[in-house]
C-alpha cells in the first residue's frame, strides 16, 4: 500500500513540474512572422538561412535576399549577407523584407533604422528595413536607432566581422 501512495505522489510531483514549464517555442520575437506572410524565395532549405541555418519564419522581419546567375539566396539577416558578400561572392537584385507590409523591397531605395530597441538577428544592434520613410520614423520615434540608407547599415554590419578594416 506504501509503494501505491509513493508511486502516485510521484507520478502527481511529476505531472506538476512539467505543466508549470514554459516552452522555449513559445517565446516568439519581434523578428517572427506567421508562416503564411513570410516571402521566402530559395529552392533548397527554402526556411533556413543559406549561411547560418537560422529560420526564416523567425527572422523574417530582417530578412534579406540576393541571387548569383540562377541561384536565390535568402539570408536571416544583413549579417549573414555582408558575410557572404566578404568572400568576394558577385551577387545581384539584392531586396530587404520592409516590416511595415513583409513585401521584399530592393535595398538601395530602403531607409534603415539601425541600433533601435528591437533586437538585431546574428548581431547585437538591429537593422530594420521600411519602404517609407514616414514608417522608419515612427519606428526610430518609438524604438530609437538612427535612420541610414543600406550603404550605412552595411557598414555597421561590417563591424561584425574581424576580416573587415574600415
Amino acid at each position: 500500500m506504501l509503494k501505491i501512495i509513493q508511486t502516485v505522489i510521484l507520478v502527481l510531483l511529476i505531472s506538476a513540474c512539467g505543466s508549470t514549464q514554459k516552452s522555449y517555442t513559445s517565446h516568439k520575437p519581434f523578428q517572427t512572422v506567421q508562416d503564411k506572410d513570410a516571402i521566402l524565395v530559395q529552392t533548397v532549405e527554402k526556411e533556413s538561412c543559406i549561411r547560418c541555418g537560422m529560420n526564416l519564419i523567425r527572422y523574417y522581419k530582417t530578412s534579406h535576399t540576393a541571387q548569383s546567375e540562377d541561384t536565390h539566396y535568402q539570408y536571416c539577416s544583413i549579417h549573414c549577407l555582408e558575410e557572404h558578400l566578404g568572400e568576394g561572392i558577385v551577387l545581384k537584385n539584392p531586396r530587404v523584407v520592409d516590416i511595415s507590409s513583409l513585401k521584399l523591397i530592393s535595398v538601395m531605395s530602403a531607409y534603415y533604422v539601425v541600433g533601435s530597441s528591437k533586437a538585431g538577428t546574428m548581431t547585437r544592434e538591429s537593422k530594420y528595413a521600411f519602404k517609407n520613410i514616414q514608417d522608419a520614423k515612427e519606428f526610430k520615434n518609438q524604438y530609437g536607432g538612427e535612420i541610414m540608407s543600406f550603404e550605412g547599415a552595411r557598414k555597421s554590419a561590417k563591424n561584425d566581422f574581424k576580416h573587415y578594416r574600415n
